[in-house]
């Protein structure tokens, strides 16, 4: 199968040594904005006789689409692309967290449906891996109530200055049914992290919320958070002062998803540790993996809409490095 992979970032790259490794995919076309530095890092991974580099031109991007099984888009801004995929019946992974790219994506749903093909919103840490996680964690209840996300931590270049946009952006949180704007960096809260602790931790513009209301009819709360300094928090206003890493150290995702079990509470907390550029890498490369085998659902959502088999999907994770862990507590129903 031939599959088309748009950026070669962090987290494009880790996708690629994914694909490269997967018995499905026997050629792997990857799209980047520039030739030379991309040339680099295909060498360090490996099988150049299964790879062709392609340098994006504008209005081109369709050409490479024939012939293809899947399109992964690794890299900012690349959501439109979704739109040529779908046309030519193409299944398209985002690994996009920003929510106008998501609703962008989600806004493919019926085309998606019609030409039996999937477009998944948001496959990287969070929203991706977040996004498994909590349905996951939903299938004992018989009710969810709410859903919190919380992150530490970046992967590359890319994803640092996407942090650092999204602590000054206004963020849109779920609340009773309706979407509440909030103010960016504000909501301190701390929380425990598997592995690394404690960090406080304030509202970011991410699209989390979004796809949870999605997947979770009836769903009342939906937040996401995400760890940073005094710093980070003071200088979101301003341009990134230094260059970021190439790539980020060790980062965390943790997922807490209350509801109902029968006439009791019931909260469920699921986390995972790891590099999150290499997370975000291996979740979209299973994604595209399962929506090249049209083992997703067709139409355009998140994980947690468009995979039957949540639990099945954390196995295979676990398989390839990407391991969860889980707390859980039951308490007494709330009174109305």
């Amino acid at each position: 199968m031939r599959a088309v992979l748009v950026g070669l970032g962090a987290v494009g790259a880790r996708c690629a040594r994914q694909l490269l490794s997967s018995v499905l995919i026997d050629e792997l076309v990857v799209v980047v904005r520039h030739r030379a530095p991309a040339a680099g890092v295909l060498a360090s991974i490996g099988s150049p006789g299964s790879v062709e580099l392609v340098e994006l031109s504008p209005g081109d991007f369709g050409r490479s689409l024939r012939g293809a099984g899947v399109v992964v888009l690794a890299a900012p801004g690349t959501a439109t692309f979704a739109r040529e995929a779908v046309d030519q019946g193409v299944p398209a992974v985002s690994v996009a967290d920003a929510t106008d790219e998501v609703r962008l994506l989600l806004g493919l749903g019926t085309e998606a449906r019609d030409r039996g093909a999937a477009v998944v919103a948001g496959a990287g840490m969070a929203p991706g891996l977040s996004c498994l996680l909590a349905a996951a964690a939903a299938e004992g209840m018989d009710e969810v109530n709410e859903v919190h996300v919380a992150t530490l931590g970046t992967g590359g270049p890319a994803c640092a200055r996407r942090h650092h946009a999204a602590l000054r952006e206004m963020v849109e949180e779920w609340r009773e049914g309706a979407w509440e704007r909030k103010v960016a960096s504000s909501g301190r809260e701390l929380v425990w992290f598997p592995d690394l602790g404690g960090a406080d931790c304030y509202r970011v513009e991410r699209a989390d919320p979004l796809l949870m209301v999605e997947a979770f009819p009836g769903l009342r709360r939906a937040t996401t958070r995400a760890a940073a300094s005094r710093r980070d928090r003071l200088t979101s206003w301003l341009p990134m002062l230094r260059p970021p890493h190439p790539e980020g150290t060790v980062g965390a995702l943790r997922v807490e998803v209350r509801g109902r079990r029968g006439d009791k509470a019931g909260t469920v907390v699921l986390g995972a540790s790891g590099r999150p550029a290499l997370v975000a890498g291996t979740v979209a490369a299973l994604a595209a993996e399962m929506a090249a085998s049209r083992l997703l659902k067709p139409g355009a959502g998140g994980l947690a809409s468009l995979v039957a088999t949540p639990r099945e999907a954390l196995a295979e994770l676990s398989r390839r490095g990407v391991k969860a862990e889980i707390f859980e507590g039951v308490g007494p129903a709330p009174t109305e």
